[in-house]
């Protein structure tokens, strides 16, 4: 196995859970990250040894799910109605599964592009540069998209400033931490850390 293989086997679970987050089809999702590794196999020789891989990736699978999007809307699309059935029973201490459930369906009903940085911030923890590389937007773009994203799914998940728990403003304040620019003081990074645990 070559180098660049190894290197490639490491990012697939990170590019199936992506695929499936955007997707919401576990089929469909392993047939995009299939698309997305022969497509970097077959042009490998493009990917310079010491950029970042994952982003190089990211970028192949984006552009193969947008792509995929297009002839969907162009085809039109059939939905099986198994799939579409709701599920009948639940456990009886079911409320974090209908809240995962609710804030699934939330997260699907954002625009693409919302989505797309969502998940890459949120899911991946990707940094924002990173994030704008892979969406070849700027990085004002990426934080916007972040920002609208996020006032969109409290709005959809009802939640307003007094409702939202201690666990949604902490990560809320890691992801502030982690794109904080390096000059960030110790104290302020406190200040951000105290904020959430309030």
């Amino acid at each position: 196995m070559t180098d660049f293989a190894k290197l490639l086997e490491a990012e697939i679970p990170r590019l199936r859970r992506y695929a499936r987050a955007l997707t919401r089809d576990v089929t469909r999702a392993d047939d995009l990250v299939q698309s997305c590794l022969t497509r970097a196999v077959a042009k490998q020789h493009l990917w310079q040894p010491g950029t970042d891989l994952r982003a190089w990736l990211f970028t192949i699978l984006h552009n193969q799910h947008v792509n995929e999007v297009r002839r969907s809307v162009r085809e039109g699309v059939n939905v099986a109605v198994e799939d579409m059935a709701p599920v009948l029973t639940v456990q009886s201490n079911a409320y974090a599964s209908l809240q995962l459930r609710d804030l699934e369906a939330a997260i699907a009903s954002l625009p693409q592009e919302q989505r797309q940085v969502i998940l890459l911030v949120g899911l991946e923890g990707m940094r924002y540069e990173e994030v704008a590389v892979i969406l070849d937007v700027p990085v004002g773009t990426v934080r916007s998209r972040l920002s609208r994203g996020r006032d969109q799914l409290r709005r959809l998940m009802e939640m307003d400033d007094e409702s939202e728990t201690r666990t949604e403003r902490a990560i809320d304040a890691a992801t502030a931490q982690r794109h904080a620019p390096a000059g960030l003081t110790a104290a302020r990074r406190r200040a951000v850390g105290s904020r959430a645990a309030a």
